[in-house]
């Protein structure tokens, strides 16, 4: 079941997005405690050492372990708070499916900015890739076209297709600068680093046929946003995320599986976003 204490939470709309709430919630639950022992700390502070009663400053040390045990409790929840929350329960929650033969395995490649995305063909295996084959019109992702096995992929512009409810395994790289690739209905954010390949993982629980009635709009998407600043036109990187039934999704497979006829297309032309 969901947990929903504010009413801003972006509809969920992926198996461990639930977790990820709960977590946000105990993170800032935990950091709003430590604020206000801050506040009562240097309320006490005020009144302790007002003028009437202090009215030179004094250097020395002060008295009483329960000043370094005050410290040391600080420290050991904000450690607890950034380090035992956010970054292992959090990250482990992005890398919590490991691949099997049931995982949609995509590609994900970032630039200026724009979302490129590569699905391997009917054999189920990517076609090579290298920087050296770049072409923003007709290959934005790189694949040699001398590699038979990735003669049948598929590649979309700005266009995330994925079936409902199987496991998601999405590498992510970048051409070019630190981009980050933030789906808020399925908790997924992570920044895109140049040479490297990050992997995230999830499972969408929900159709963008489900998402549209409960918005209650014919032609509203899932949203790939970037999540950090990019460039002057930062604001323009944005995409689409259409979660089919599986039926659907592998009749789209089939549809936009290339053909030889599309050799000489432009990549950008055919494209309906």
């Amino acid at each position: 079941m969901s947990f929903y204490p504010f009413s801003y939470f972006p509809t969920l709309a992926s198996e461990h997005g639930a977790t990820i709430d709960q977590l946000t919630v105990a993170i800032f639950s935990f950091i709003t405690i430590v604020f206000i022992g801050w506040l009562v700390f240097f309320a006490y502070t005020l009144f302790r050492f007002r003028s009437g009663k202090s009215p030179k400053a004094q250097a020395r040390n002060p008295r009483g372990r329960w000043v370094y045990g005050l410290a040391a409790g600080i420290l050991v929840a904000e450690l607890f708070i950034h380090y035992g929350l956010g970054a292992g329960v959090g990250a482990s929650q992005l890398s919590a499916i490991s691949p099997t033969a049931d995982t949609l395995q995509v590609r994900v490649v970032a630039q200026q900015f724009a979302w490129n995305i590569h699905y391997p063909g009917a054999d189920g295996i990517f076609g090579r890739t290298a920087p050296e084959f770049y072409n923003d019109q007709s290959n934005p992702v790189g694949i040699d076209p001398d590699d038979e096995l990735g003669k049948d992929d598929i590649v979309t512009f700005k266009q995330l297709y994925l079936p409902v409810n199987k496991p998601v395994r999405i590498e992510l790289t970048s051409k070019d600068v630190i981009h980050s690739f933030f789906l808020p209905e399925f908790r997924i954010k992570q920044d895109v680093i140049p040479g490297m390949e990050i992997p995230v993982t999830f499972v969408p629980t929900m159709t963008t046929e489900a998402f549209r009635k409960l918005k209650g709009s014919e032609t509203r998407d899932f949203e790939i946003a970037c999540a950090q600043l990019c460039g002057v036109t930062h604001y323009s990187m944005k995409g689409t995320v259409r979660v089919l039934e599986k039926g659907a999704f592998n009749a789209w497979l089939i549809e936009k599986a290339p053909t030889e006829s599309d050799d000489d297309d432009d990549f950008w032309a055919d494209d309906d976003f």
